[in-house]
């Protein structure tokens, strides 16, 4: 599963340069990823789109075997705004519908142009939201044919009860993305996830960059772990590719984020080796509740 570009944090926007994310996805495609994460709050959808369709004309692929995420940003919760927000992704992205769209953050700013609207302090204007009335527009969007699937995203136990308790539900939330990796490996909320027959996608699965603007620099590299390596070098793999295998198995979908044309191939190639029961357990002793992206 491949990333095209994590949020890089609440009230810092990050613009790739020009043709970066179109040549990524395409090299993408070409070694063998259908599985696309976007947003419109990360400025390249457009990019997304024209690389996939470029492809879909070269015969490398079809639309129906590209599966595209798209988010629903934190000023667009209040009901009436949703599927506008969608239909203007779809616009961008020169589709009929995403595969699957979710709500990116539990918590609301406030509507409007600005996507981090703050006051004169600097600070971040939240916004009231129902959560259940927002599920309630998603639900809508999907009966409508612009999403086959919805889920959510960053969502806590509490809140996923709020939905899946809620009166009158049509559409359960297929997905939860969250951060997940080696160093943060959320049992419990994966357990309860499996329960209800919720998939966890995780995002920075390789731990993140080492950006003191949105990252915790304060916690170690997981790519240096001492065991991870030894594990990859028994298989002759990267310390990256043993913490994906690492989620997979586990269950997790996994979501990298490189515009690196090497390192996107490398990240692919996970399906040749299996990590035994002993190395997986090895590998969730490594957990530390350390969580990379930090909402600011």
């Amino acid at each position: 599963k491949f990333c095209l570009c994590r949020f890089p944090t609440l009230g810092k926007i990050r613009v790739t340069p020009k043709g970066t994310c179109a040549e990524s996805v395409k090299i993408a495609i070409d070694a063998g990823y259908r599985h696309f994460d976007g947003a419109f709050v990360y400025y390249n959808e457009h990019e997304v789109g024209q690389a996939i369709w470029e492809k879909i004309a070269e015969g490398k692929v079809k639309r129906e075997e590209i599966f595209y995420c798209g988010k629903l940003w934190n000023t667009c919760h209040p009901p009436e705004l949703v599927r506008p927000t969608l239909e203007k992704t779809l616009k961008i992205l020169q589709l009929d519908y995403v595969d699957l769209y979710i709500i990116e953050l539990p918590m609301a700013f406030k509507p409007g142009d600005a996507l981090y609207p703050r006051d004169e302090n600097g600070k971040c204007i939240y916004h009231e939201t129902n959560l259940c009335a927002t599920w309630e527009a998603l639900e809508a969007c999907k009966d409508a044919g612009l999403a086959k699937s919805i889920g959510v995203s960053n969502f806590n136990r509490r809140q996923l009860e709020m939905i899946l308790n809620k009166p009158g539900l049509k559409h359960k939330p297929v997905s939860n993305q969250v951060e997940c990796h080696p160093y943060f490996t959320q049992p419990k909320l994966l357990e309860f996830c499996r329960q209800h027959d919720i998939v966890i996608v995780g995002y920075s699965p390789l731990g993140t960059s080492r950006d003191e603007t949105w990252v915790n620099v304060s916690s170690p590299p997981l790519l240096k772990d001492p065991v991870l390596n030894a594990i990859g070098k028994k298989y002759n793999k990267t310390a990256a590719q043993v913490a994906l295998r690492f989620s997979i198995q586990r269950g997790v979908v996994v979501i990298p984020k490189s515009f690196h044309p090497q390192r996107i191939k490398e990240n692919f190639q996970i399906f040749d080796f299996s990590l035994t029961d002993k190395e997986m357990k090895d590998i969730e002793a490594l957990n530390k509740n350390t969580r990379y992206v930090e909402f600011k």
